[in-house]
């Protein structure tokens, strides 16, 4: 197995607690995600965000290919971080780090995603299209964010 990793770093100008309340919030993703992707929360409607809680959603990964994700957020530490961990869905291996800290400018988000492709060694061979993918995904997010909360 190869891991392969994500790191984006991004600062809008609001308050931490802010910034934590929107990105803690699952029903708060798909306003982030790009359309193409079809992202939908599945389960119920979340409560606050604790370690431990299952979330689920499905993506369309490719064109007509609905896949069901399913997520734990592993680790919480209000307002400064979680992280969330793929328990059934696109990847072998999902780990995705949100880190918050306050800044003069408000609020300093960090991305660290460590993530493995499946049916290895064999998945490595689209290695290229998913990485050029997921900095899709994060541009579009950094410029939702940005219009979202203005940029500084």
């Amino acid at each position: 197995m190869t891991l392969h990793r994500l790191h984006r770093i991004q600062t809008i100008p609001v308050p931490q607690d802010v910034a934590w309340a929107f990105f803690s919030d699952p029903l708060n993703l798909a306003a982030i995600t790009p359309p193409w992707l079809d992202f939908r929360v599945t389960g119920p409607p979340p409560s606050p965000m604790y370690g431990g809680q299952i979330l689920t959603y499905t993506v369309c990964p490719l064109p007509r290919l609905r896949m069901r994700w399913v997520t734990e957020i592993s680790h919480v530490r209000r307002p400064d971080f979680f992280v969330d961990q793929q328990r059934l869905g696109p990847y072998r291996l999902w780990h995705h780090q949100h880190l918050f800290r306050s800044v003069a400018e408000g609020t300093e988000m960090e991305d660290v995603v460590h993530y493995a492709l499946p049916f290895w060694p064999l998945g490595e061979l689209g290695r290229t299209m998913v990485a050029a993918r997921l900095d899709a995904i994060f541009e579009f997010r950094r410029q939702t964010l940005a219009r979202m909360f203005g940029q500084t």
